[in-house]
């Protein structure tokens, strides 16, 4: 058997390359990144957490449906989603509707598709994205029952 090369066969030259493009890359991607970063802070600022809990109507799967829309569009990170879960719960709406839109708000979202796409393809995130959705919903009326 021929045994490996001393240090993996790489030549010095070709980390350096790599390393080139990785950041022509990020640089490349900085623009988008920035973009999809600023979308999401207009919109946590200009929409309040009492006009989502409005936006709720007393029906439970319906509710759902609307929870997991608005955790769509309204993407963010977890610790902020368990905020927002709390204020929704504190303005009386159900914790289906609370379940889904936790879930999508970390997990889907609208304002990152376009530099998801760019990135992974459009099929793919695509597809993620809607699977993300509707197991949102199956998740949230799972876990409350």
């Amino acid at each position: 058997m021929n045994s490996p090369k001393p240090g993996g066969g790489k030549k010095p030259k070709s980390i350096g390359k790599s390393f080139y493009r990785a950041l022509k890359s990020l640089g490349s991607a900085l623009p988008m990144l920035l973009a999809v970063v600023l979308l999401l802070g207009l919109f946590l600022t200009f929409v309040s957490k009492q006009f989502i809990a409005s936006v709720f109507t007393g029906e439970l799967f319906c509710d759902t449906i609307i929870g997991s829309a608005i955790g769509s569009i309204a993407a963010g990170n977890p610790i902020t989603s368990y905020i927002i879960g709390g204020e929704l719960m504190k303005e009386g709406v159900s914790l289906f509707a609370i379940t889904a839109f936790m879930v999508t708000w970390v997990t889907v979202s609208i304002a990152q598709f376009p530099a998801e796409a760019a990135f992974l393809g459009k099929r793919f995130a695509l597809i993620r994205n809607a699977l993300g959705f509707i197991l949102a919903i199956l998740v949230s009326q799972q876990l409350n029952f």
